[in-house]
């Protein structure tokens, strides 16, 4: 790793370890936020042999603006443009309904560029071994069945962007007899 890299990716890290300080996931641990964005930038760099360091710092704050008092600015200001536009590419618009968010991950994820792609595959890769791991507190078997599927419609948008993680969500849908149809 290039030694300029490391103090970034740290200041990345501590930046949204303050933005999720007192943010808990919903398993039944109510497990750290931030081990959610640390996870999702592991699974990229790990499993997904992904090197590019936008796309690493899009990882770890992919939430901050969609969970959190974080702005894109803010984010533009303190980690650049290229980083800003990947995490505004990723985030949800909290003023919509959660069915429309829902229904508009769906329709754009084809639109995405190759590095919002990224991160949204480990993202919903991360979620769905939570899914797998614990039932989040007061979600319903329907409830994880209608995540799966509805993750699946979104990986089907990105399709082609990287074939380990692909691969893995494809074994995940596949245990879940949800179908899998690979071009």
């Amino acid at each position: 790793m290039n030694s300029d890299l490391l103090p970034v990716l740290i200041k990345c890290v501590n930046f949204a370890a303050i933005k999720h300080k007192d943010q808990r996931r919903k398993d039944k641990d109510a497990t750290p936020y931030i081990n959610h964005p640390i996870g999702v930038a592991n699974i990229l760099t790990e499993e997904g042999a992904v090197t590019d360091p936008i796309v690493i710092q899009a990882a770890l704050l992919h939430d901050t603006v969609e969970d959190t008092d974080t702005t894109v600015e803010e984010i533009e200001s303190i980690f650049g443009k290229e980083v800003a536009g990947v995490v505004a590419e990723v985030t949800d618009d909290k003023l919509l309904p959660k069915q429309e968010r829902k229904r508009l991950q769906i329709v754009n994820a084809p639109k995405k560029t190759y590095r919002a792609k990224l991160v949204k595959l480990a993202d919903k890769l991360y979620n769905l071994r939570d899914l797998d791991r614990t039932t989040p507190v007061g979600w319903t078997d329907d409830r994880v069945v209608e995540y799966f599927e509805w993750a699946k419609k979104v990986i089907d948008g990105v399709r082609g962007t990287n074939k380990a993680l692909e691969d893995s969500l494809d074994a995940m849908f596949a245990a879940r007899c949800i179908s899998v149809v690979v071009e």
